[in-house]
């Protein structure tokens, strides 16, 4: 089943491309800060929300991770 019709997955796969898009604007800023418009501008977006709401993107990859185990 796709990501896009399997609610959890798709949870999952945001939560993993805000994570990632994060970790590469610590590593490499200029490849996300480059692209703030158009289709590329949402990595980032992804990235901002990161930087901001890190405390709550944590809890959700640690909720979605014991989901999965469990």
């Amino acid at each position: 089943m796709s990501a896009l019709f399997n609610f959890q997955s798709l949870l999952l796969v945001i939560v993993l491309m805000i994570c990632t898009c994060t970790y590469v604007r610590a590593t490499a800023p200029g490849l996300i800060d480059r692209n703030k418009e158009g289709f590329f501008g949402l990595f980032f977006k992804a990235a901002r929300i990161g930087e901001r709401l890190s405390p709550y993107v944590s809890l959700a990859c640690i909720i979605m991770a014991l989901y999965l185990v469990v």
